[in-house]
């Protein structure tokens, strides 16, 4: 995993040095057990933590449905305190050369820099690569005022710094781990899975209010969201959609996603593919769902949007559940229920110009594919899919894909950060966890690798990072059961939702 040496400026201390900071930085060398025997009563593993000190944590579990368990668990101890790392251009690591020009300007102000060299690890589709950090100081929990002075002394020398809590950087950790799973049997279980965008696809909702919505047994929530998009459409998920067989936001094809069917779960990569086919003329492509249109593109509003479309130079094709265009206009405008809107700018424009007239049919058809079995989706109303996540597992083994899905970077490989994470296991269970962290003294988070081992412990044959961070949240009935790092429970694009029979859609 991640590998570090440290290098001072004053090299003849640096023996004394070297060892009391590999000491204290010391990598995670997480190994990956076999699969776990697994307690009669939680469900959860009875052999040893894969994280931190070797130990069976503690644990709690409660039957919360039939075929539902809810279980906590709990391991290590806190040690770990507060250093003050160096911010170049936003990132607290750099180039080697940028390391030593600013462990320069450190020492000149008259206190002492540590550069620490690491690896971020090589993933499934990403090569390794080396990186440095500059630090000043080590503060026990108590102390984060002695750090921030620190601070404040850099900024004055001109060096750019922040208080870094030491159980975020991913280097090595005793912890502790607080972390929260729901296991679904399904040969017990009699209700269903369902996603969820909450009322509007364009807003973002809290879990709870999209589990008190469906009246769900449980809850977490799930994908990223595009944060870079206008600001009403915030809540637009950053892959795949599918709730009750209907495609309300696009594939990025290749990604991972959780495909839930009735009471059954699977981890696969995706594709969709939506064709607008006007009558007398030429098919083309609908290359987005419900989100903010590029230059020439021809995206698909659906009445799930929940908002007006977005006003531009662009043009739009209304149409009615049978495909007939009742309305053809200039871009903006609403989505009635039992319509959708082709919205077009650029060329897509001059496209519906020229192709949808007022009475004329444009026939619109959707497409998802499971690329692993090479088999198209049913799109029934059983069918919901989850995306915008991360490949963890697969096949039981280790398989990261970062850079498929868009997360190649040392932030969300290397550092820990809370996680909501989702599993198949080989008898088709459906586990769910949540692992808290940015607390300090209380929880740390995890790194994609440490998450895999984690998953992988529980029992997953597939497993997938979900959004995580402050959108971490796991519900139980109306309540938010885990600790959200923003303090507050935060609103999200979409959630996973466990159904009991009676509520079963």
């Amino acid at each position: 995993m991640v590998q570090e040496r440290i290098i001072t400026l004053e090299r003849n201390r640096m023996r004394r040095r070297l060892a009391m900071a590999t000491t204290a930085l010391a990598v995670t060398m997480t190994t990956f057990p076999a699969p776990a025997l697994a307690d009669s009563v939680s469900g959860l593993p009875t052999t040893k933590f894969p994280l931190g000190v070797p130990g069976i944590p503690k644990s709690a579990a409660k039957s919360i449905a039939p075929g539902v368990t809810y279980s906590v668990l709990r391991h290590g101890g806190a040690k770990d305190g507060y250093t003050v790392s160096v911010v170049v251009k936003g990132k607290d690591f750099m180039s080697e050369a940028t390391a030593q020009t600013q462990a320069e300007a450190i020492q000149a102000a008259g206190l002492e820099p540590v550069i620490v060299k690491f690896t971020r690890p090589a993933v499934a589709d990403f090569p390794a690569a080396d990186y440095w950090m500059v630090r000043v100081g080590s503060w026990p929990l108590d102390k984060k005022s002695e750090a921030a002075k620190t601070v404040k002394q850099l900024k004055e020398a001109g060096v750019s710094a922040k208080v870094d809590w030491q159980g975020d950087d991913g280097f090595a950790t005793t912890g502790p781990w607080s972390v929260r799973v729901i296991t679904v049997d399904p040969r017990k279980f009699r209700g269903s899975f369902q996603a969820s965008l909450g009322k509007s696809t364009a807003k973002r909702e809290k879990v709870t209010e999209m589990a008190a919505s469906a009246k769900a047994i449980a809850a977490v929530n799930g994908g990223f969201f595009d944060i870079h998009t206008l600001p009403a459409f915030r809540g637009d998920p950053t892959g795949i959609s599918v709730v009750g067989g209907k495609l309300l936001s696009e594939a990025v094809t290749g990604r991972v996603g959780l495909v839930l069917q009735g009471r059954t779960a699977r981890v696969t990569e995706l594709s969709s593919m939506v064709v607008a086919r006007p009558s007398g003329g030429a098919p083309v492509q609908v290359t987005g769902v419900n989100r903010v249109a590029k230059p020439d593109e021809l995206v698909m509003y659906t009445e799930e949007l929940g908002r007006a479309t977005p006003k531009n130079d662009g043009a739009e094709a209304v149409l009615d559940a049978s495909g007939q265009v009742v309305q053809v206009r200039s871009a903006g405008g609403k989505v009635a229920p039992g319509t959708r809107v082709l919205h077009g700018v650029g060329a897509a424009a001059d496209w519906l110009w020229e192709n949808a007239t007022e009475g004329s049919t444009i026939k619109v058809t959707t497409t998802v594919t499971d690329l692993r079995a090479r088999k198209t989706i049913p799109l029934t109303p059983r069918t919901n899919i989850i995306g915008g996540a991360i490949g963890l597992v697969r096949g039981g083994r280790i398989s990261i894909t970062a850079s498929r899905d868009g997360m190649a970077n040392v932030n969300m490989i290397v550092r820990r950060h809370p996680r909501t994470l989702a599993g198949v296991t080989r008898n088709g269970k459906l586990i769910i966890a949540v692992v808290d962290g940015r607390a300090p003294g209380k929880t740390v988070g995890a790194s994609f690798f440490e998450a895999a081992a984690i998953m992988k412990w529980l029992g997953a044959r597939d497993a997938i990072n979900l959004d995580g961070g402050g959108s971490t949240a796991m519900v139980i009935g109306k309540k938010v059961v885990n600790h959200p790092s923003d303090g507050a429970e935060r609103a999200v694009g979409d959630a996973l939702l466990v159904l009991g029979p009676d509520t079963t859609r």
